[in-house]
């Protein structure tokens, strides 16, 4: 028998961020500099990050929750408001809904691709009067992109808003009806978009987060928002008393971002698109090594982000199989230090959501889905040597 290679004994993660020495430096500058939060880093992470999706504005914000928080707040939600999300995804896509009193209500997944069903978010639509439900947040779960054209369809029909959580996607995207390109986060079919820069993500800021819109009074909103609700612009005061004067118009938040994490973030975008070409390469080798493997079924990538063999809009933050044993999978890899991870507990399942009215059994394929659904390694510096080692533990316990 050949001898199993050394990575066996190296920690193996689900995700892991890659800081380089330009990292670092461009952080120690930042340190060493007049501004370490509300600087001129902050800006020119926003501008980088605007045209690297395409979109108007970006605000960049303490971390993807707090982005969500502030998207709610600026379209206005408040205790007679009702939203509609996908029970895969982190809580943090429902609960920003309830931060303002507004009532979440979950919609099932596509069993495919484990995206939003636009079906059912349809079925939903229809069996209440119009001006019901006030918006929409589709997920781009796992970084598959949501045809967010066809979700602009339906929200303008019922009068709705979309915030898109793109925090899987940066660099991702749909193919539109025209055979456009349509990036994730560029504006032109959600009203705003959010992206998070936890370590797992393709930019890692260690914690922060951006909104994108092409919305000018959203974007104004949003700035004040950010900070307080307190203004410094002499065009927006409705009194001047000076220099130092400044007013609160409005009940918001400390969700800054600090100079030296937007530093971190610039320095990172500079790799964003190797990053991507990178995990993209990785999905190949584990589609080539699960395409025939009996009883381990791979996640479909959305048809509108899927152009060809050799093109895909998916922007691979995680790469999803399901097996029957996900228990033991899950346990077998971890004696083989392959730390894979779960995603998602499905949101309707969880206690808070259970205390407003939910149950087990209310959402069959999310609930489906998570009984088998397991995340496996997925990051840049994952090896080749790497990656076959995991490959090979998967296909070692299916047997």
């Amino acid at each position: 028998m050949n001898s199993e290679p050394s990575t066996q004994n190296k920690p193996i993660p689900y995700g892991r961020q890659h800081i380089t020495q330009d990292d670092i430096d461009a952080v120690i500058e930042t340190l060493q500099s007049d501004f370490l939060t509300q600087g001129p880093k902050v800006a020119e992470f926003e501008q980088a990050f605007a045209s690297y999706v395409g979109a108007r504005y970006a605000v960049a914000v303490s971390n993807g929750t707090a982005a969500l928080h502030l998207c709610a707040m600026a379209l206005g939600v408040n205790e007679e408001s009702r939203v509609i999300t996908t029970p895969i995804t982190f809580v943090a896509s429902a609960n920003c809904v309830r931060y303002c009193g507004g009532t979440v209500e979950f919609a099932d997944i596509n069993p495919a691709t484990a995206l939003l069903d636009i079906n059912k978010v349809r079925a939903l639509l229809e069996s209440k009067p119009k001006g019901y439900y006030t918006g929409i947040i589709p997920v781009d779960f796992a970084g598959n992109t949501v045809n967010l054209e066809e979700f602009r369809k339906l929200a303008d029909k019922y009068g709705l808003w979309l915030i898109e959580d793109a925090c899987h996607a940066p660099g991702g995207y749909f193919t539109d009806s025209k055979g456009q390109k349509q990036l994730c986060g560029n504006g032109n079919y959600a009203d705003l978009a959010i992206f998070s820069f936890h370590p797992v993500k393709h930019i890692a800021t260690g914690e922060g987060g951006m909104i994108t819109t092409n919305d000018e009074a959203l974007y104004q909103k949003l700035l004040l928002y950010r900070t307080h609700g307190i203004t410094r612009d002499p065009q927006l005061l409705e009194e001047d008393h000076g220099g130092w004067y400044m007013e609160m118009q409005e009940l918001g938040y400390n969700y800054r971002i600090p100079d030296m994490l937007c530093a971190l973030g610039v320095s990172q975008l500079k790799r964003a698109d190797a990053g991507l070409a990178r995990r993209r390469g990785i999905a190949k080798i584990y589609d080539a090594a699960f395409a025939n493997a009996e009883g381990i079924e791979v996640l479909q990538t959305s048809p509108e982000a899927l152009q060809g063999d050799s093109e895909t809009g998916h922007a691979y933050h995680l790469y999803v199989i399901k097996v029957a044993d996900r228990k033991g999978l899950y346990d077998f890899l971890r004696t083989h230090n392959i730390f894979a991870q779960v995603h998602y507990i499905p949101a309707h399942t969880m206690p808070y959501y259970r205390n407003l009215g939910y149950k087990k059994g209310d959402f069959p394929v999310a609930e489906a889905y998570y009984n088998e659904c397991l995340s496996l390694p997925m990051y840049p510096s994952l090896t080749a040597e790497e990656q076959e080692f995991v490959i090979g533990k998967v296909k070692e316990f299916i047997g």
